[in-house]
């Protein structure tokens, strides 16, 4: 997480979901069918925390993670990235298996294998290319599979959006995460450099998307709250086998069907 919610928006939430409101109170900008206020009890904490980290990163982290993206060259990105996705993989091999995911950790296992090796220590992601698409898990995703609820969403300064459930899988994700275990712990100069290249890249390629969000959405605290939420909902679903039934979007409206057709004209009426 970063500044601003920018890991989130940079991790591909779907800003404009079915079932977020945009009418009335902004504060009612969440999943559909459940009140904010029971979901965000701390929601004056956490505008507060908002407006903090928004401060922060308009004269911090936005221009530090522009100036990466100017300064260094887009394949030595994109490599430093896929190391970055790469040494994730064993925490979601954990996660899969605790999760009762044998493909999902059979897949997570032959992409770090592939892409240690054939890869070059992650530097280039084989196993995408070979059709091995990466499916993260984090053990929030975990508690949310076997019932957890998420509880109150908190937005933390610095770190950005996260839930009870959320935050707690966070810090054991972390605290437990085989790579980081095999390398002295989460407190190493790796550990850090990890996660710094790892915000880096994730507010850098998130950056045209957050602005949008800040300049054009009535409320950007409420939309990013909404986007966070359903997102991770759609983790657990995912988590549990259940598929997710999105509408047709060129489908009408309940409120929007389309007129009856006119009858057939009969040519001889049409006759003067």
């Amino acid at each position: 997480m970063l500044v601003g919610g920018a890991v989130v928006l940079a991790s591909g939430l779907v800003l404009a979901t079915p079932g977020v409101s945009r009418s009335g109170d902004p504060d009612s900008l969440t999943l559909a069918g459940a009140p904010a206020g029971r979901e965000d009890p701390l929601r004056g904490f956490n505008r507060r925390s908002f407006a903090f980290n928004n401060v922060l990163d308009r004269v911090l982290i936005g221009p530090v993670a522009r100036g990466y993206r100017r300064v260094v060259p887009a394949p030595v990105r994109r490599g430093l990235g896929n190391v970055v996705s790469n040494l994730r993989e064993p925490a979601t091999v954990v996660n899969a298996v605790l999760q009762g995911r044998p493909k999902v950790a059979g897949r997570a296992t032959a992409r770090f294998v592939g892409n240690s090796t054939v890869g070059l220590l992650g530097l280039f992601d084989v196993a995408g290319r070979s059709g091995l698409e990466r499916q993260p898990a984090d053990f929030g995703q975990t508690l949310g599979r076997y019932g957890v609820k998420p509880g109150p969403y908190i937005y933390l300064p610095v770190i950005g959006p996260t839930t009870v459930r959320d935050g707690v899988g966070s810090i054991v994700t972390l605290l437990g995460d085989p790579v980081s275990q095999a390398t002295g712990g989460p407190g190493t100069d790796f550990a850090t450099g990890r996660s710094v290249v790892r915000g880096l890249e994730a507010r850098s390629e998130g950056d045209a998307t957050l602005k949008a969000v800040m300049d054009e959405s009535t409320d950007p605290y409420a939309t990013i709250r909404s986007a966070y939420l359903q997102n991770r909902a759609a983790l657990v679903r995912e988590a549990t086998g259940v598929e997710e039934a999105l509408p047709e979007f060129d489908a009408p409206a309940p409120d929007e069907a389309p007129a009856p057709a006119a009858p057939p004209t009969d040519p001889a009426s049409a006759q003067p």
